[in-house]
């Protein structure tokens, strides 16, 4: 199991106001699997992938990744999960717009200190992975919509992480361009990648193996392929 969260609560204060995101969230994830997390907006799917992905903490609850408690790692131990055990990939591709494709790709590996040559050898890898060998020195500018998020999959696929989050990937694509990224993150699943999607489009989360509908800060149904 990779995931495991046990009554997770997310509160915020807005003002004298408590907004509760999150009330009391439990579910797992194997290895492997290929879930949508869908809702509306304000339902709390983007605070629940923030909490499983490291980015936040939840108010109550215990979030267990790869059977270790999350709240009991250090900064350290977090940073190196957010590093490379966790891929992510946004809506916006969030590019650096003066780097070619190759070098967008390695910045992971940079940070982690990985030397020059690896670096070079492993992003090539994961940029062939995504499709896109042949487009390595162009610049985002240079590359349509559907190439500069298989870039950003690549960067996030380039540390092989435990677990690639995608959160609304499809959404500044056209039908067919975001068809074709979906088709790539099944192709990838295929070969063992696990992937947590979330989605507000039910055609989306119908590709996926598992859909997890998240209402009101609840999960309102669990559906298994």
């Amino acid at each position: 199991m990779i995931i495991k969260t046990e009554a997770l609560t997310k509160h915020y204060q807005v003002g004298s106001e408590k907004v509760e995101a999150l009330k009391g969230i439990t579910f797992s994830v194997e290895r492997g699997e290929f879930i949508s997390i869908m809702g509306p907006s304000g339902s709390g799917k983007t605070t629940l992938m923030n909490i499983i992905g490291c980015l936040d903490t939840p108010t109550n609850g215990t979030y267990f990744l790869n059977n270790k408690p999350v709240s009991e790692l250090t900064d350290d131990e977090l940073a190196h999960i957010r590093n490379d055990e966790i891929g992510f990939v946004f809506q916006s591709f969030h590019l650096l717009a003066r780097n070619s494709a190759l070098e967008n790709v390695m910045l992971p590996l940079k940070y982690a200190g990985e030397n020059k040559k690896n670096a070079i050898i492993r992003s090539n890898e994961a940029l062939d992975k995504v499709g896109l060998s042949d487009r390595s020195s162009h610049s985002p500018s240079e590359l349509s919509g559907g190439q500069q998020q298989r870039v950003a999959i690549a960067r996030a696929l380039v540390n092989k992480p435990s677990i690639l989050f995608a959160d609304e990937p499809t959404g500044n694509l056209d039908s067919k361009t975001g068809e074709d990224v979906m088709n790539l993150f099944k192709e990838l699943n295929d070969n063992g990648q696990t992937i947590i999607l979330i989605t507000h489009e039910d055609s989306i989360a119908q590709q996926s193996k598992r859909i997890i509908t998240i209402m009101d800060g609840l999960i309102k149904s669990d559906i298994k392929e």
